[in-house]
Formats: C-alpha cells, sequence, structure tokens
C-alpha cells in the first residue's frame, strides 16, 4: 500500500488557517490562556516531582506546547509534561543523571517520528485497554509515594526511587511538620470542594493561590515562635532563572571503560518506554478529543509532532513531553477549536516564566503535593478497574500483573511484560476462535456459503476426507492442524481436501507447515487439494511457492469443484 506525504505528516495548523476568522481567533486566544493558567502549577509540580526542578517543568510546556501545536495531527491537542512520565523520569536521572535523561529523551523523540513515518499511528492505538489501566493505575499509586515527603514536610533528602525501598526509607525517617500537614490539607480541600462551586477554576489553581497567599501572610506577619519558616516553599529548593535557558549538549561523564554506544543501549529500553508512553497517551487524548468536537485526527502527524517536540526539549533542560488530556478537555469546554489555542497557552506560560518567577517561588512545596495527589487519584481509575473485575479472568490477570510490575519494578519492565502478556492472550483467543473441522460422509450445503449449487447435500467420494480451517491460518493453527494430519496419516486416504474459503491470511509458518504437507502427502501417494481459497491467500500462496509444489487444477475456488476434482482423479486411478 503506498501513502501520499500529506498522509504521513499533514499539520492540522495549516489547513485551520485557511478558513479562519477573527471570531475563531478571540474564542481560540480565551482557550488558549485558561488552559495557560490551569498548566502552571502541573507544569511546575510534573517538574519537580520528576526530580529536576519547576524551571524545567514550565519549559517543557512552553516548547512542547508551542511545537505540537504547530506541528501536531489534531485540532485541540495540548501538549507538555504528564504525570505519566514521573516514574521513569525520575528513575532515569537517580540512575545515569541529568545527561542520561537528555539522552533518553532524545532517542525517545527519533523513535516517535520513525514510528510516524512507518504508519505505526492507528497501531498504537490497539495496545490492550487491560495494559493501559494497570500501568496508569501503578504509576498513580507511585506518584502518590512520591509525594509524602513534601506533603508530611519531612525534609528528607535522597529518597530511593524504588517504591518499597521508598516506604522504608519513609518508616526509618519518618517526621512531621505541622505546618505542612495543614497547608498540604488545606489544598486537598480545596482541591476536593472547588469544583462542587465552580466549574470555571481549577481545584489546582485556586489551591496554589490561596495556600500561597496564605503563607505569604504567615511568613510576613505571623511571630517567629510559631515555626512558619520550616515550611518550604519553591524558591527554598529551587532556583527560579527569568527566562527559558540557553540550549545546551549534555555533559557526559562515562565510567570506566563505557563508551557511548553502550550507555545508549543501557538507555534504549527507558527510551522505548518515553516513546510508547508518549505514543499512547498522546493518541488516546486525541481520540477522546475527536469524539468531542466531531473532527479526526492525523495519528501519524502527531506521533511526528511529538517527537519533535522531544527531540527540541532536552537541548533546554526539559523532559518528556506528550498529549495532556486534562489540558485538552479544558482548551475543549473553554472553546478552543484550532491549535492556535495551543500557541496561546505556551505563549502564557512564558510570559509566567519571564514575569512571575518571584510569585512561582513562593508555592509551598506541601500544596504542590496535594495537587499531586489529587492527580494520582485521577488517574488511578479505580471505578474502571471494580468494573473489570466482572470481565473476562484474562484481562483482570493482565492488569494486575502491568500493576504490580509498574509499582514494585519499573515501568519500562511493566509496558514490555503487559504488552507481551496481552499478545499471547490475543494468539490464545485467536487459536480458540479457529476451529478445524472433519467431513467423512456428506456436506450440508445450508451451511456452507461457498457451495454453488442447488442439491440438498454433497457426497464426499470414499476415500476422500475434507478438512476444514475456520479462521486464521497463522502459527499457533498451523501447528494444532499438523499434528492433526500427523496423526491420521495412518488411514492413508488417498486424497485429502483442505478447505480455506473463512481463512482471512496465512502467515510463514502456516506456509511452512502446508509445503510440508504436500512433500510429505506426495511420498505417501496422497493428493491435497486447497478449497475456497481467496485472491488474497492464493496470491500468498504463489509467492511462497506452495502452487508450483502442486497441479494448479488442485486449487479450487470452491467445494463443489473441489469434489469433482477428488472425484476426476479417483477414476483416473481406478482405470490406470
Amino acid at each position: 500500500m503506498k501513502y501520499s506525504i500529506r498522509e504521513v505528516f499533514a499539520p492540522k495548523l495549516f489547513n485551520t488557517l485557511r478558513h479562519y476568522t477573527r471570531a475563531q481567533f478571540a474564542q481560540d486566544s480565551l482557550a488558549g490562556i485558561i488552559v495557560g493558567i490551569v498548566a502552571i502549577p502541573l507544569a511546575i509540580a510534573f517538574g519537580i516531582s520528576s526530580g529536576v526542578g519547576p524551571t524545567e517543568g514550565l519549559v517543557t510546556a512552553i516548547i512542547a506546547g508551542f511545537l505540537i501545536s504547530l506541528l501536531g495531527g489534531s485540532k485541540v491537542q495540548i501538549g507538555g509534561p504528564t504525570g505519566a512520565f514521573i516514574v521513569i523520569v525520575y528513575g532515569i536521572i537517580q540512575q545515569y543523571g541529568l545527561s542520561g535523561l537528555m539522552i533518553a529523551t532524545i532517542m525517545a523523540g527519533i523513535l516517535l517520528i520513525l514510528m510516524g513515518l512507518a504508519h505505526l499511528g492507528s497501531v498504537i492505538k490497539f495496545v490492550p485497554y487491560p495494559v493501559i489501566v494497570g500501568f496508569t493505575a501503578g504509576i498513580a499509586i507511585t506518584i502518590f509515594s512520591t509525594q509524602m515527603n513534601d506533603f508530611f514536610g519531612m525534609g528528607l533528602s535522597d529518597v530511593p526511587a524504588n517504591f518499597i525501598d521508598k516506604w522504608i526509607f519513609y518508616g526509618q525517617h519518618f517526621s512531621c511538620n505541622g505546618w505542612a500537614i495543614g497547608i498540604g490539607l488545606f489544598s486537598l480541600l480545596v482541591c476536593i470542594f472547588m469544583p462542587r462551586l465552580t466549574k470555571r477554576i481549577p481545584g489546582s489553581l485556586a489551591a496554589i493561590v490561596l495556600a500561597t497567599l496564605l503563607v505569604w501572610a504567615l511568613k510576613r506577619w505571623a511571630p517567629e515562635s510559631w515555626g512558619i519558616a520550616s515550611l518550604q516553599t519553591i524558591s527554598d529548593l529551587y532556583e527560579l532563572p527569568h527566562g527559558i535557558p540557553a540550549p545546551h549538549l549534555p555533559s557526559l561523564q562515562l565510567a570506566e571503560g563505557e563508551s557511548m554506544f553502550t550507555l545508549i543501549q543501557k538507555l534504549f529500553p527507558s527510551a522505548f518506554t518515553i516513546a510508547m508512553l508518549g505514543a499512547i497517551e498522546s493518541l488516546l487524548s486525541a481520540m477522546v478529543a475527536d469524539g468531542v468536537i466531531g473532527d479526526k485526527h492525523n495519528s501519524n502527524t502527531e506521533l511526528i509532532a511529538q517527537g519533535v517536540a522531544n527531540l527540541v526539549v532536552p537541548f533546554f533542560g526539559g523532559i518528556p513531553a506528550t498529549g495532556a488530556i486534562a489540558r485538552t478537555m479544558t482548551n475543549i469546554n473553554n472553546g478552543g477549536r484550532s491549535p492556535i489555542a495551543g500557541i496561546v497557552h505556551a505563549i502564557v506560560l512564558l510570559l509566567v516564566l519571564l514575569l512571575l518567577g518571584t510569585l512561582v517561588g513562593m508555592i509551598p512545596m506541601a500544596c504542590l503535593a496535594a495537587v499531586l495527589i489529587m492527580v494520582a487519584y485521577s488517574m488511578s481509575g479505580w471505578k474502571t478497574i471494580y468494573g473489570l473485575i466482572k470481565h473476562p479472568s484474562r484481562d483482570l490477570a493482565v492488569l494486575l500483573i502491568t500493576f504490580f510490575l509498574t509499582v514494585i519494578f519499573d515501568l519500562t519492565v511493566a509496558i514490555e511484560v503487559g504488552i507481551l502478556l496481552a499478545l499471547v492472550l490475543f494468539l490464545m483467543r485467536t487459536s480458540e476462535e479457529t476451529h478445524i473441522r472433519t467431513f467423512h460422509n456428506e456436506i450440508d450445503p445450508n451451511e456452507d456459503t461457498d457451495i454453488q449449487s442447488n442439491l440438498e447435500h454433497l457426497t464426499i467420494p470414499e476415500g476422500v476426507e475434507v478438512y476444514e480451517i475456520d479462521g486464521p491460518y497463522f502459527f499457533g493453527i498451523a501447528n494444532k492442524f499438523d499434528d492433526i494430519m500427523t496423526h491420521v496419516s495412518g488411514d492413508k486416504y488417498p486424497i485429502r481436501i483442505i478447505r480455506m474459503r473463512k481463512v482471512p491470511f496465512v502467515d510463514s509458518t502456516a506456509m511452512h507447515n502446508l509445503s510440508m504437507l504436500i512433500r510429505r502427502s506426495h511420498k505417501e501417494g496422497i493428493t491435497i487439494i486447497l478449497s475456497g481459497v481467496n485472491e488474497h491467500v492464493h496470491k500468498q500462496l504463489q509467492n511462497g511457492g506452495i502452487e508450483q509444489m502442486m497441479n494448479p487444477k488442485n486449487i479450487c475456488p470452491h467445494i463443489t469443484v473441489a469434489l469433482d476434482r477428488a472425484s476426476d482423479i479417483l477414476n483416473r486411478s481406478k482405470q490406470q
């Protein structure tokens, strides 16, 4: 199948601008401003929790958000850092440092671009739902665990990345800061109850504004004896530059005897996980957005845009980015209908970084922890998990295995094993749905759509046995069918008809087994006739050399022709 360049890369922005109006610009600008305001606390929180800082979170939201809207395949997608990346980014930094994260993100960007160019956008959508729910819930639990240090004001450093080690570390060094817990609980209550008062102001934004004002007032006027100075804010831990950092290359410090190629090999699993997460999350977000606005996104273009964003962002100190479904829905709900809204959102964040750095530094860490605890709760999908309990046990098993692997080990292992398990289960189900039937005496025409006859029944001549493969003829069924044919080889039917009317495709294993069956049958004096071979499968048989191994007349369009052919062969053998 051939694709034009527009099918691979066709940014929605350029099509939108052809019929753009002032009214739409005003609507998109308003939506972009609102989304930009909503993105401020999330970008800061995701940057800090990932192990970098608030500036890196904002820079990622600015650059990635701009590039994804400029080049993306969705009209309304809003890009930036998301909670899904916190776990993997934190782990990479712990093991390889910031330079390792930079290289892994660049590699992930290249992978995403290659996936888009290879037309894999539609394939990514078929990642099984239990796998997505499993690792999303695992990420939620892990994000929750990373916020305990700031929520309780323990002030710990060098907290282990591993889930179990982290909680052991908390237990060994647990302490409480009353101010931190108080601000954290206050922020949680604002996040929970603000949506009940108004849908226009996000709970996370309201919590950060109110908590920051409260802490500022307390630090300004409360007596020193109250101990408010012990409450940490962003500026206590991070230096906030007023602007976009200058682009720079990674400063690599390779271990003795380690080459750059070795480091790339070590980072590839993490880069693959970043790419898969970015692809899955962005395309799921785009699909949800399509259903709301009645549009259709270009998945390959979206992957390329995500790849470009992740290729550029690391040079400015940023972290991995993808389409953010919460910000995308905020954009839609406020009237955004073109990529202009996403570009305006990036400009708003840039102005915040340039002009409001001092105010950002006053945000209490306990408040950010509360915001991320709410993000983790929203990601957990506990209602979905509860609903899946009623589904087949295999789906639940895949979900639970993916979940526990995400929590106990890491996301890289979880995604790889989860997708592998889902693939195995898919093959098992496909094998179960593919049936092999045997006919010895007659065939009922009423059950067979390929019979071109008005007869009440079709008699199978003596010495002929008919086998029917009902479903895809791939390696699982090929081996099963081969076992059946091997066990009946002692029956010595002179002619065996293999009905393939319900076979949509054959794979290389099936082709190999079929060729071995034809060779073995030829040695035993048995004739193989293929019946009901469709055009696609027939072409595969020709390309695989199967047709050359047998008489072309023995590849028949339907069963009546196959039975007539079998009768002719039997009659000629009797005459001889």
